[in-house]
C-alpha cells in the first residue's frame, strides 16, 4: 500500500512509493571485491521540504543468513522536478560523493539513475561512475546497481529485494482508518 502523507511536499508525490523503512537481502559481486550475500536496511523520510532523506546500511551475511560485518553505508537526498527528472546527492562511507540524475518512468514507480559527478577522497578505492534502477514491484522495493572503475567496465555489482517494515504505529493508524461498517464476521468483507 502506498500512502501519501498529508505533510509531504507536493513535488515529492511521485516519489511517495519510496517512503518508509525497508529491509531485505541481496547479492554483491564485483571484481576485486568479496562476492557475498548481504542484508540491507533502507530508510526514506521527509520533513515537509522538497526532498526525501535517504539512508542505506548493508552488511555481509554468512551461509546461514547471519550478520558477519558491515558492507556499505550511504546517506543522501532525493529530489524530483515537474518533468519527473530525479536528482540525488549521495555520500558513501568509503569516501565517495556522487551526484546522480535520472528520471521516473512514465506511469509506473520506477527510477533510472546515472552518476553525473563523482568525487573521491584519497583513501577511497577506484570508482568512476554507476547506474541504478529502483522499482516498486508487488509491494517490494527492488533495486540493481551498476558500477565502473578505470579497470572494470560498467557492470552490475549489487541488487536487492526489500520489504516494507511495518511498525505497531502503522498497524494502529491503518486500524483507525478502517470503515466503521465492516461486517462482524469478517468473512463477508472478503466476498
Amino acid at each position: 500500500m502506498i500512502e501519501i502523507p498529508s505533510d509531504l511536499h507536493k513535488d515529492l508525490v511521485p516519489l511517495a512509493f519510496l517512503l518508509g523503512n525497508w529491509a531485505g537481502a541481496g547479492v554483491h559481486d564485483f571484481p576485486g571485491s568479496e562476492k557475498c550475500n548481504f542484508g540491507q536496511e533502507v530508510s526514506f523520510s521527509h520533513d515537509g521540504r522538497d526532498f526525501l532523506e535517504y539512508h542505506s546500511y548493508t552488511w555481509v551475511l554468512d551461509e546461514n543468513g547471519n550478520k558477519v560485518r558491515p558492507l556499505e553505508s550511504e546517506h543522501g537526498f532525493w529530489r524530483i522536478d515537474a518533468g519527473r527528472k530525479v536528482e540525488v546527492t549521495m555520500t558513501r562511507d568509503d569516501g565517495v560523493i556522487e551526484i546522480w540524475y535520472g528520471e521516473m518512468a512514465d506511469k509506473k514507480p520506477q527510477i533510472d539513475l546515472v552518476t553525473d559527478a563523482v568525487a573521491r577522497t584519497a583513501g577511497s578505492g577506484p570508482y568512476s561512475g554507476g547506474k541504478r534502477l529502483y522499482g516498486y514491484v508487488k509491494s517490494d522495493l527492488m533495486w540493481v546497481g551498476e558500477k565502473q572503475t578505470p579497470e572494470v567496465a560498467l557492470r552490475p555489482y549489487m541488487s536487492a529485494q526489500l520489504k516494507k517494515v511495518v511498525t505497531p504505529e502503522d498497524v494502529e493508524r491503518w486500524a483507525k482508518a478502517l470503515p466503521d461498517d465492516l461486517p462482524d464476521d469478517g468473512i463477508a468483507f472478503f466476498k
